[in-house]
């Protein structure tokens, strides 16, 4: 597993090339609260629903949650599934709110 950057994020989002999956592991009530676009896919669910993200197989998936603490437990996980590149978005959302966009709410 290795990490990515917000500030790398936003970069790869502002060259508008979105060639990996942002998965967001965090629970629907946080997801609401604030978000960037990512899949959810709650890290308790992962499991059951591998299905969704089959076709990353063997492309890029960057996992986020709100610090980087559950979604360095689903990089682990899907590593041990097969997923062969998974990074881990430092710092998660509320990095993102503290260095990329501070309308965002730190919570």
């Amino acid at each position: 597993m290795g990490e990515i950057t917000v500030q790398e994020l936003y970069q790869r989002f502002k060259k508008g090339k979105e060639d990996f999956l942002l998965l967001d592991v965090r629970e629907p009530f946080e997801y609401r609260l604030n978000n960037i676009n990512g899949k959810l896919i709650p890290l308790g669910q992962l499991p059951n629903r591998l299905m969704e993200i089959e076709e990353f197989r063997d492309r890029e998936i960057i996992t986020m949650c709100r610090s980087g603490a559950r979604s360095a437990e689903a990089c682990q996980y899907l590593e041990q599934q097969g997923f062969k590149k998974t990074l881990n978005l430092k710092g998660g959302i509320n990095e993102w709110a503290r260095r990329i966009d501070s309308s965002r709410p730190v919570y």
